[in-house]
């Protein structure tokens, strides 16, 4: 019988300030049937971004400190690398009063985790 090896999981990296709201996104990723990483602000994300070249979405929050946002670090995913799909997501920010980077997906707080999750299902099929 032949063996076959398992396939790997997609890796996502949640960008997400707030420990509970980081926590909820990392499970909601995991359960989701992805492999999440995380990282507690734009800058460590994209020190992360710069040593996992096997990161095929991220899902980032709008706002964060230590000066960049997450609309300031998707439009960033954008120019080098184009290839990893981006959700924003806010609590405080409205989707018709941000320029959102081209092929971007905005989802507001409190958002839908089955929209969500659908999303990022189709993006991995893209990927």
């Amino acid at each position: 019988m032949a063996q076959y090896a398992p396939l790997k999981r997609q890796l996502v990296l949640v960008v997400e300030d707030e420990p509970i709201l980081r926590m909820a996104a990392l499970d909601m990723v995991e359960d989701a049937g992805f492999e999440a990483v995380e990282a507690t602000d734009a800058t460590d994300a994209i020190k992360i971004l710069e040593t996992r070249p096997d990161i095929r979405i991220v899902f980032t929050d709008v706002d964060m400190p230590r000066g960049i946002d997450g609309l300031k670090l998707a439009a960033l995913i954008r120019e080098r690398w184009p290839p990893i799909h981006v959700i924003v997501t806010s609590g405080k920010v409205e989707i018709g009063r941000m320029k959102l980077p081209v092929d971007c997906v905005f989802f507001g707080k409190p958002y839908d985790e089955r929209r969500v999750v659908a999303e990022m299902n189709r993006m991995s099929r893209i990927c």
